[in-house]
């Protein structure tokens, strides 16, 4: 009977379908551990308000308990902990995020359980979200509404006003890269216009006449929208509040520099449910800040997407007359062989040496004789003789060829030649049949490829480290200023994020959930390209099914 089950074959597929539910389960965890462990960041947690009275300190700390571990009670007592009288193997220490960065000396620290005397979790602990220094946590003494001290419900007038700064404070940054924005970059037109021109002499007292008359004009313009910007940053500056905090101190905090604010322990399940969902909206819309360990990804999360869009732009035209050549045209000879195997073996070449070949081609080579033909005018600043967008979706372009040209040709090779020979039976030309039969019956084997080169491409990090990323962007490749696609510029990347801020990062503690978060968030982001290219090769593929029978 073992005999026989053996040679039925039926081991091998238990064996196949183990192994499938195996990887599928390790990779479904793998998953679900990064989102718990980066998307429960955003929850608010309780503040805790413990008093010490240790061997080491006696003083009051406030902050959330950002995790626990077991220490053997002889690594303390090697380290100068005094322990006489506990006769516990393990002593639980407590990582506190304590916050209120510009008065301590660190925001986080470890608190022993033997130093704890109490702790409680009043309602009225607040937690301040600001543009600077982290997170304050204290107790709200008094609200200040343009210098008047307000004493009855401050919660309320408090939202009132932080919403009101905020308001403004996103009224004055839409203004300055906004409208000023758009000026100083016409401002820069018009410098390096008249360069131009001088370097052509072809700068008449005409032409000197007509960009002194635009500069004038421009600057009018910009005079009337800086005292527009200051005023909106005045009328910001106008509130404040008064906190104290866990040294017993008030402390003043100007209202323009507080983004939100809560009580975490005076909020029931909605409300976190709720805070919840707006902190998480605001880590995916907002800009990063404090060195990248604090606000959003969103720069990241576009120059990721914007990237990807203009490598597959590029690559797939390419690979497609590539895999086309080499399948329909070119004889079956050993250069044609040779040529394969090439192609083959440029897939498994390093992706960092594809990043040294982009620098060293592309953005000094070609971007430099670029900028000699067509932008002298910008010298000594190179133009596109600098990594920039363009130049990192070029060498992930050709890091990614090999894979569509190899899943192109396996598509065109599944076509029946009864195919070919029909249509061409019928009088139409090689191209006609290329065009109108061939390549649509293949379509799905190419968005295969496709498929297969984003998702390669999201994920790589190694290469666009030399050729265009970067850790902050000041501005993204797409604006208001023609030509719109500025392709020279800088990016910020979702791959190159957690690396920096995993390893880079002045702040490793608070730095470790948003390793996770933008770790789940990249994973979302390439799942949704993968989902999106999947659709439209299952739509081609049902809508030029016919053409196969």
């Amino acid at each position: 009977m073992v005999k026989q089950w053996f040679k039925s074959g039926s081991p091998w597929i238990w064996m196949t379908g183990g192994a499938v539910s195996i990887s599928l389960i390790s990779v479904l965890g793998l998953l679900a551990m990064i989102a718990w462990k980066g998307l429960s960041f955003f929850w608010p947690s309780q503040v805790v308000q413990f008093e010490l009275d240790g061997s080491v300190t006696k003083q009051t700390v406030i902050g959330e308990v950002y995790d626990r571990e077991m220490v053997p009670k002889s690594r303390l007592e090697a380290m100068g902990v005094d322990l006489s009288g506990f006769e516990k193997e393990q002593l639980e220490r407590l990582l506190i995020k304590t916050g209120n960065r510009e008065y301590v000396d660190l925001d986080f620290r470890w608190v022993l359980e033997t130093d704890i005397k109490s702790k409680t979790t009043p309602a009225d602990l607040a937690v301040f979200e600001r543009s600077k220094n982290g997170n304050f946590y204290g107790y709200i003494e008094t609200v200040i509404k343009d210098g008047q001290v307000i004493t009855d419900n401050k919660k309320q007038v408090l939202e009132e006003l932080v919403d009101r700064a905020v308001d403004l404070n996103d009224q004055a940054a839409d203004l300055q890269d906004g409208d000023i924005g758009h000026i100083n970059y016409a401002l820069e037109r018009l410098r390096l216009q008249e360069k131009s021109y001088l370097l052509d002499d072809a700068l008449t007292d005409e032409r000197v006449a007509e960009l002194a008359q635009q500069r004038a004009a421009l600057r009018a313009d910009y005079l009337v929208l800086e005292k527009q910007l200051f005023a909106l940053r005045n009328q910001a500056k106008r509130d404040k509040v008064t906190v104290k905090d866990m040294r017993g101190e008030s402390v003043t905090i100007p209202l323009y520099q507080v983004l939100d604010f809560w009580l975490p322990n005076d909020m029931g399940f909605f409300a976190k449910l709720g805070h919840y969902f707006v902190q998480l909206g605001k880590f995916i819309s907002d800009d990063p800040r404090e060195a990248n360990t604090e606000g959003g990804v969103f720069p990241a999360i576009f120059g990721t997407v914007f990237m990807v869009m203009l490598m597959a732009v590029i690559v797939t035209p390419f690979g497609v007359v590539a895999a086309i050549y080499l399948h329909e045209y070119a004889a079956k000879n050993a250069v044609t062989k040779m040529i394969r195997i090439a192609v083959i073996n440029l897939a498994g070449v390093p992706s960092i040496v594809y990043g040294v070949f982009g620098l060293g081609f592309f953005v000094y080579v070609l971007g430099g004789s670029l900028d000699q033909l067509f932008y002298p005018e910008a010298a000594p600043s190179p133009v596109f003789g600098t990594p920039g967008v363009m130049w990192s979706a070029l060498t992930l372009a050709i890091l990614t060829l090999p894979v569509v040209i190899v899943s192109t040709e396996e598509g065109l090779s599944r076509i029946p030649s009864t195919v070919r020979h029909g249509s061409l039976a019928l009088g139409a030309t090689q191209a006609e049949t290329l065009w109108r039969i061939i390549v649509p019956m293949a379509s799905p084997a190419i968005m295969t490829g496709l498929i297969l080169a984003v998702a390669r491409a999201a994920g790589e990090v190694a290469p666009l480290m030399l050729v265009g990323v970067v850790k902050m962007a000041p501005t993204l490749p797409l604006d208001g200023n023609f030509p719109y696609f500025h392709l020279d510029r800088k990016f910020m990347h979702l791959g190159f994020h957690i690396y920096d801020v995993g390893f880079q990062s002045p702040n490793v503690e608070a730095a470790r959930p948003l390793v996770y978060a933008t770790a789940f968030l990249l994973v979302s982001v390439i799942i949704t390209l993968n989902i999106t290219a999947i659709g439209i090769r299952n739509h081609l593929r049902e809508k030029y099914r016919s053409l196969e029978h």
